[in-house]
């Protein structure tokens, strides 16, 4: 499942401001959220959490 381009640019936009995994619109996953977690991952947001 492929994400829109602009919805991926912002999502990583997003996730770059945070240390833990937070949706497109900036709210925490939860760790029980497997099928965002799964999206959050293939669609490599998770390169982009802040250090």
């Amino acid at each position: 499942m492929a994400l829109d381009p602009a919805v991926k640019k912002n999502w990583v936009e997003i996730q770059k401001k945070y240390d833990y995994p937070v949706n497109a619109i900036g709210v925490k996953i939860k760790p029980n959220d497997e099928k965002t977690l799964k999206v959050w991952r293939e669609e490599g947001i998770d390169e982009h959490m802040k250090k």
